[in-house]
């Protein structure tokens, strides 16, 4: 048996990490039974179809990646319909030694949770009592707190149940709520990546002016990324140890600010991947950093 889950932070020794190949995109992205929700994300992120066979052999290079460095990845089972399956880290997270089952705010996206079930995570999640929140808006930059950012798929609700979760676990955490500056943002991994203690990369055009002074005060570095490098999903980025990441091909600048900071920046092709706005982060569910 596996241990069981423990995540104290974004950038401890990546250990076991569940993932999920992709299956057929089949979400529409046009018409008049677009989602609003939807339509205000397109508003902010760059939508487009993916080629399934693609996205997942880009997957196999970051599988093959991380079982090189010595990480366990466990495959979780498909979901059948679910164009966003490739992305596990939105349905469930970890906090400290628990592992939360989402509460999704996308109804196509409800049957990808069933594979939480599945015996190979050798964990049960908790669940928390209301409200919306979903694991790309959950973000540990250290041991005392948990951001949670207040997009379209995660609410205040959500937030504060998971405050009372942590408690209730006794998990001496303060949940911190992350506001946005514009409607229409997928989650807060697309726009801040804590990347190592206390350095974090940044969009700052995201946020709102009393957010980024937050920011400001609570972290020693912050490397600002533009809107086009947000838009390319280039901050949603893989911590795989305190000094060590992964960041998708084309993310030039990103990876060379990152290197001049002393961090081991490694590359993988992300770009059929980033067709939908999520990239590295999004497609690994981390369960157990040392």
């Amino acid at each position: 048996m596996h241990a069981r889950t423990h995540v104290a932070t974004e950038y401890g020794t990546l250990r076991r990490v569940a993932m999920r190949h992709a299956g057929d995109f089949t979400r529409p992205l046009a018409g008049p039974d677009l989602h609003p929700v939807l339509a205000r994300q397109q508003a902010t992120s760059t939508w487009a179809p993916y080629a399934a066979a693609a996205v997942r052999a880009q997957q196999d290079q970051l599988i093959s990646l991380l079982r090189e460095r010595g990480t366990d990845v466990v495959l979780l089972p498909t979901a059948p319909g679910c164009s966003a399956q490739h992305y596990p880290r939105d349905i469930a997270f970890a906090v400290d030694h628990v592992l939360f089952r989402a509460r999704l705010n996308s109804a196509h996206r409800l049957p990808e949770t069933n594979a939480l079930t599945d015996p190979a995570l050798t964990v049960q999640p908790a669940d928390l009592a209301r409200g919306t929140i979903e694991g790309g808006d959950v973000l540990l930059p250290d041991t005392g707190r948990v951001l949670v950012g207040l997009s379209e798929e995660t609410n205040p609700d959500g937030a504060a149940a998971l405050q009372e979760a942590l408690t209730q676990h006794g998990i001496d955490r303060e949940v911190v709520p992350v506001h946005f500056a514009v409607e229409g943002i997928v989650h807060l991994d697309d726009h801040l990546a804590v990347v190592a203690p206390g350095t974090a990369l940044i969009h700052r055009e995201a946020f709102t002016t009393e957010q980024n002074r937050w920011f400001n005060t609570h972290f020693d570095d912050l490397v600002p990324v533009t809107d086009a490098e947000a838009g390319a999903v280039q901050v949603n980025v893989l911590p795989i140890a305190p000094t060590t990441l992964v960041v998708a091909a084309g993310s030039d600048r990103i990876a060379a600010a990152l290197a001049a900071r002393g961090l081991e920046v490694l590359t993988v092709d992300y770009s059929e991947v980033t067709r939908i706005p999520g990239s590295l982060r999004c497609t690994t569910l981390p369960l157990l950093r040392a």
